[in-house]
């Protein structure tokens, strides 16, 4: 099988190069088109492009999502909850926090005391956030009644000891910790979890050099929580403490590098924090998928950049300091024995001109004179060391006390005799891991009441249920409960674009030419720069006015639309050249995931919008089945799909969506999802891998695979599983699969389902699913 040769004539389209085709060598009802250069690559840049323009749009967009009154602080607290609760959840800050308590603890080797000074002592504390989850670090307590209560927050590549000046690594005028004791205030100090890697793994399977904020966000943005949320609600149980103190101490938070983003984000969602100093963080978050992957949040730039956030915490107080960010370029270097699976990301301090453009644009949000703020700043725009006196001061005033003192040369001296910092940053690391993994393991539970009790019935009084009586139950309520289902899982999980499609406006060259069929490249418009691409293959044997159904071949993870039709490669065995053999009509779609550093960028800029890159397959998907469904010799009721690893992916993300498609069958993927891109304890696991982009916000608590598969029913689903599939164990396929079976069995529709294990890998099988096909797609008649 070979392609046919470029035909003459050349036009500039995008960023390549097309050559017209000469009449006579496009499918019928196309215009004519022949392509030079990587047309995948030209695709993932126009989208990459596209996704640019959203995050450039977001500002512009974002007051639809504000309804701000600041008539009085009272009505601008009502006015904001709506915004600030939603802040809270795609931050995870959605779990019930523990009774509140404060533990000084210690032993003879290393006294609950740990350092006292002139004015203040120094104690190492911990106390319960979440059920299994603790804040641990250092308690500054003031010898006389403290002015107020702050929660000083450090970077993460800092420790408590060192702000507090127990540690070297922080020079002493950028000890905040230390010089808000020593103005008379009770300070908390967390460790936060840092960017080292040495507890990133499991010793039995893998280490990885993913920076433990990252190890931890990978399993728990899966499970709707976050890295940040954790440290919020770490953060929140320290408040819940001094709030029960009932002394009415005004509350502050102060934090730098990583713990200024904590700080900025715990005042925006607690109206008890009085004000807030955050240095080394504030900026435009508009090129925030720069930044290491666990400052990833769902949807951000959607509602809120810094200044948005600003505007939560006002009419409170708030004091930026513009310092020096912490540098990060990449994770951990790779060293022998560790695996290399650590995303892209950087931190670097920002130009003062983009600082202080978004702290103005707090001003163009609410009123002058709403909320007392500040932005500290070195002589000539220079930064400033964190924590300065000028910071410190500023911040002190907003808390209701004079300018701070300056710093003492007194430093505390630690008594601890073997205080290990490593071993405390490890307990920390694993009580987050148990709690997220926790999560992985009673999800389906929480899926199943997700099902049962989210959604009512159109037709009846009586709550229905997705588990219960299916088999007594009429199916039009289910399926016309599953359009909502739907749209939560379009808009809330994948991210929906919105906007209406363009005309196809086909374009095609004829590249293969077969004794059974003839193959087309064809282009389609998806709007703006976008396209898509794929190759249609017609079978020869067509009568005049006949139709037929079409199966939609999908490739996997760095696959081309060619790689499905020719060069037999073991992967595809060239099933969509197979099925036209037989007298299929085959569409092989390209999807934007064949070049890795397109595709996860798309992924991580796209998130920021509340998007991802399936929110463009599906929009390249839709624009596929408008365009097929015109086709004079194409039956738009026998549409079907049948896709391979990623291209299984896209059979339980894409047909359950579109119901253009008849028919879906997904081979090299069917899994147990959550447990698949979340769970530490199988090798199995994209956890020890490079696939970063796999977690979907909160996905493990609303649908797994079998859920998408309710989204197909009553449409047929079949899975092809070949034993030595190194995918999954076979065990988690089947238990999975098991629950789709059981579905459709108790409406009495099992013939509308199957699964087939063969001997083999990670490939189409094309024997049960070729059957599947003919049989479903009712070819031939």
């Amino acid at each position: 099988m070979k392609l046919l040769p470029a035909l003459a004539g050349v036009a500039v389209f995008a960023a390549g190069t097309f050559v017209v085709a000469d009449d006579g060598a496009t499918l019928p009802g196309t215009k004519p088109l022949a392509i030079e250069g990587d047309l995948s690559a030209l695709m993932h840049e126009a989208a990459l492009r596209d996704m640019d323009r959203r995050i450039a749009d977001s500002i512009s967009l974002r007051p639809h999502f504000w309804r701000r009154d600041p008539a009085s602080a009272e009505t601008y607290e009502r006015s904001i909850e709506a915004n600030r609760e939603h802040f809270r959840t795609i931050i995870g800050v959605v779990d019930p926090r523990q009774p509140v308590g404060m533990e000084r603890f210690g032993d003879e080797e290393n006294p609950a005391l740990v350092a006292e000074a002139k004015s203040y002592r120094i104690f190492q504390i911990r106390w319960p956030a979440l059920e299994g989850v603790h804040g641990e670090g250092l308690l500054l307590e003031p010898k006389g009644k403290p002015l107020g209560w702050i929660v000083a927050l450090p970077d993460a590549g800092q420790t408590p000891e060192q702000i507090a000046g127990l540690a070297p690594g922080v020079d002493a005028g950028s000890q905040f910790a230390r010089r808000l004791a020593e103005n008379g205030f009770a300070v908390i100090v967390p460790v936060l979890i840092d960017r080292s890697d040495r507890g990133s793994g499991d010793p039995a399977i893998a280490m990885t050099n993913q920076p433990h904020r990252e190890w931890i966000y990978r399993q728990a943005f899966m499970m709707g929580r976050h890295i940040i949320g954790y440290e919020v609600q770490k953060t929140l149980a320290a408040v819940d403490w001094i709030a029960k103190r009932g002394d009415g101490a005004p509350i502050g938070v102060a934090g730098y590098g990583e713990g200024g983003l904590i700080a900025s984000y715990s005042a925006a969602v607690d109206s008890r924090i009085r004000a807030a100093l955050v240095s080394g963080y504030f900026r435009s978050r508009q090129q925030t998928w720069e930044e290491p992957l666990y400052r990833n949040v769902w949807g951000l730039l959607r509602e809120f950049g810094d200044a948005e956030i600003a505007t939560l915490i006002a009419p409170r107080g708030l004091l930026v300091e513009y310092s020096d960010e912490p540098k990060v370029d990449g994770p951990p270097a790779v060293r022998e024995g560790i695996l290399k699976c650590g995303a892209p990301g950087k931190l670097e301090t920002p130009p003062l001109q983009e600082v202080e453009s978004e702290f103005q644009r707090i001003d163009t949000l609410i009123p002058a004179g709403f909320q007392c703020r500040q932005l500290v700043k070195g002589a000539g725009g220079s930064t400033v060391p964190e924590g300065s006196q000028d910071a410190i001061s500023g911040f002190v005033k907003l808390l209701g006390a004079d300018s701070a003192a300056p710093l003492s040369s007194e430093l505390p001296v630690e008594r601890r005799r073997s205080f290990d910092p490593v071993a405390r940053q490890l307990r920390q690391v694993k009580e987050l891991e148990n709690h997220a993994q926790g999560l992985v393991r009673a999800s389906g539970a929480v899926r199943n009441d997700f099902f049962l009790h989210k959604i009512q019935p159109r037709s009846r009084n009586e709550p229905w249920t997705l588990e219960l009586r299916f088999d007594q139950l009429p199916i039009e309520p289910v399926i016309e409960a599953a359009k909502d289902y739907r749209r939560i899982f379009w808009e809330e999980v994948i991210g929906k674009l919105d906007e209406p499609l363009p005309p196809p406006n086909p374009r095609s060259r004829k590249i293969y030419d077969e004794p059974a069929w003839t193959g087309y490249e064809v282009v389609l418009d998806v709007g703006g720069e976008g396209f898509s691409w794929g190759i249609l293959c017609v079978p020869k044997n067509l009568k005049p006015g006949e139709k037929r159904p079409v199966v939609v071949c999908q490739h996997g993870r760095h696959g081309l639309p060619k790689e499905v039709i020719e060069g037999d490669k073991p992967a595809y065995r060239n099933f969509a050249a197979r099925l036209a053999e037989q007298g299929f009509i085959t569409f092989a779609p390209h999807n934007l995931y064949q070049k890795e550093a397109y595709y996860r960028t798309l992924s991580r800029k796209g998130n920021t919008v509340k998007a991802s890159m399936f929110s463009v397959i599906l929009r390249h998907h839709e624009q596929i089945l408008n365009w097929l469904g015109t086709l004079p010799f194409v039956d738009p009721r026998r549409i079907g799909f049948y896709g391979l690893s990623y291209g299984g992916e896209t059979a339980v993300r894409v047909p359950p969506l579109l119901s253009g498609y008849c028919l879906s069958i997904c081979s090299g993927d069917f899994n147990d999802w959550p447990r698949k891109v979340a769970s530490t304890d199988d090798r199995h696991s994209f956890m020890y891998t490079d696939e970063w982009e796999m977690p979907y916000f909160n996905m493990g608590n609303t649908f797994n695979y079998a859920e998408l598969t309710y989204l197909m029913f009553p449409r047929p689903f079949m899975v092809e599983r070949g034993y030595h599939d190194g995918v999954a164990p076979d065990q988690w396929v089947a238990s999975e699969y098991a629950k789709t079976r059981r579905f459709y069995d108790q409406y009495g529709m099992g013939d509308k389902t199957r699964i087939e294990f063969f001997n083999g890998g990670h490939t189409i099988n094309g024997q049960g699913t070729f059957e599947f096909l003919r049989q479903q797609l009712h070819w031939p008649n």
